[in-house]
């Protein structure tokens, strides 16, 4: 699992992670857009008016979609292990039930760990201002 592919990366046939350089740019931009300042909404339209399309190839970008890649961890070159467990064929995001495991420098990195930790902290804060 920890060399699943996300939007940034490719697999080799080995499973290694290799950043594929197109979308790691879109990658890079939203980051930046967010740290500047830009609302989730604010971003995807950003992401629609340059036609760039979303993960899933849909043409629309959605919220959640942004907060997800801004939350991946892989994008800083490490790899959190264990964030998800399954029961019966249905997957369930790992509320403490099970010991995580980091795995820095997996892989080559789109960001920095001081900006993908910067990002959490905005998410945090401003997740706070809205309660």
């Amino acid at each position: 699992m920890a060399n699943r592919v996300c939007c940034g990366y490719n697999a080799q046939a080995d499973s290694e992670l290799i950043i594929n350089r197109e979308e790691a740019r879109v990658i890079r931009w939203i980051f930046n857009r967010y740290l500047e300042g830009d609302s989730f909404g604010k971003i995807t339209s950003g992401l629609e008016k340059q036609g760039i399309s979303s993960p899933t190839g849909k043409a629309k970008w959605n919220s959640e979609a942004i907060s997800k890649l801004l939350s991946n961890e892989k994008y800083t070159g490490s790899v959190l292990l264990q964030k998800t467990m399954s029961f019966g064929g249905v997957q369930f995001k790992s509320n403490g039930e099970l010991e995580q495991a980091l795995i820095r420098n997996h892989h080559e990195a789109i960001i920095s760990i001081r900006d993908f930790e910067r990002v959490q902290q905005i998410k945090n804060e401003r997740a706070k201002s809205q309660t």
